[in-house]
């Protein structure tokens, strides 16, 4: 999966109101660009850290810049724009990249499903084998000392996500945790119970109770963003 067109670097002079960053770019000019990102972005926005933005050729959007990627540490980069993992994850399940979910004929973004009214992010159905796949996506850029740690904050929608799909597991369905790792410092995954331990609960019975956890890393740079290899999930 690729960037339209090759991402433009420069250094993160602050992030405020959530939504706004103030960039220097190479040229010495400051620009505002639109921060994607609701989270807590936890180790993703270091002082005068390297950034790199996509720049939008639409006259009718407020803000022409887009921050899409940060350098945490020297050579490390973690993907800022929450609207990608999910076309990440769906572009390489359409190209057969991830065995684990191959064989299905269809998929469909954003099923509204479960008991709490939620919407999957991914579904798919028509495999000759086996039940409908309800697959989760959780974007993973937290990393500390090589390890990718969800969520970065508290996060109640992730836990009422975990319930939704142990019932699903329950009924007989596939039910698909999928850590999208946006971080290329990152060898492992695992819950951080250090900030949201009622999350890491909460997966462990879910795995318990048979709902599948995936993780796979990406390959980040200012052309790319294509996940690449899996990695272990550690729940000890």
């Amino acid at each position: 999966m690729e960037f339209p067109s090759p991402l433009i670097e420069g250094r993160l002079i602050r992030r405020y109101k959530r939504f706004l960053a103030d960039v220097v770019l190479a040229d010495g000019s400051e620009v505002t660009a639109h921060c994607p990102n609701t989270g807590s972005m936890l180790g993703c926005q270091p002082p005068d850290a390297r950034v790199w933005l996509s720049e939008s050729q639409d006259p009718k959007r407020k803000l022409k810049y887009t921050w899409e990627l940060v350098e945490t540490a020297p050579g490390e980069l973690a993907l800022i724009n929450t609207a990608r993992p999910n076309r990440q994850v769906r572009s390489a399940i359409e190209a057969g990249l991830i065995p684990a979910l191959g064989g299905y004929a269809r998929l469909r973004s954003e099923v509204r499903y479960g008991a709490e009214k939620s919407r999957i992010d991914l579904h798919l159905s028509g495999h000759p084998e086996h039940a409908d796949a309800w697959v989760e996506v959780k974007n993973v850029t937290l990393g500390e000392a090589g390890r990718g740690y969800f969520p970065d904050a508290v996060t109640t929608r992730g836990q009422k996500h975990l319930r939704e799909l142990m019932a699903q597991a329950a009924a007989g369905e596939r039910a698909v945790l999928f850590f999208c790792v946006n971080h290329t410092g990152v060898a492992s995954v695992a819950p951080a119970d250090h900030i949201d331990p009622e999350y890491g609960r909460l997966l462990r019975e879910a795995v318990a109770a048979g709902v599948e956890v995936l993780a796979w890393r990406a390959e980040l740079s200012p052309v790319s963003l294509a996940l690449a290899s899996p990695l272990p999930v550690i729940l000890d």
